[in-house]
């Protein structure tokens, strides 16, 4: 049985997931991996430094945003649910699905604005 868990998070956190090298990722979400994902170069600084590898990305969080790395384990896997983007309360499931990327899953990047598709 797999048990979930479910963090909500506010504007002032963030979440981020690094590969383990060891682990088949959920290619029917994610996609093939980048190989980037799977270096140890961004394993280790997601890890000890993700405020920097996340502006590398191109993603500047507020000064006071948290950031949560959660790494998984052999018996835990993680997946990022991206925040919600304001402005789409009225969308379906199938245009919020929309807005989703791999990157946003990672945690890399935010989920797509509604205006953006």
């Amino acid at each position: 049985m797999s048990e979930h868990h479910h963090d909500d998070h506010d504007h002032h956190e963030h979440h981020v997931h690094p590969d383990q090298p060891d682990h088949a990722e959920p290619t029917s979400l994610l996609g093939l991996p980048p190989a980037w994902y799977k270096s140890l170069a961004y394993r280790s600084r997601v890890v000890s430094e993700p405020r920097n590898v996340l502006s590398e990305f191109g993603l500047g969080l507020d000064a006071d945003a948290q950031i949560r790395v959660y790494d998984s384990k052999a018996n835990m896997r993680y997946l990022v649910v991206p925040q919600r983007p304001a402005g789409t309360d009225g969308l379906s499931e199938e245009e919020l699905a929309d807005l989703v990327t791999r990157d946003s899953m990672i945690g890399v990047a935010t989920a797509r604005s509604a205006t953006a598709v």
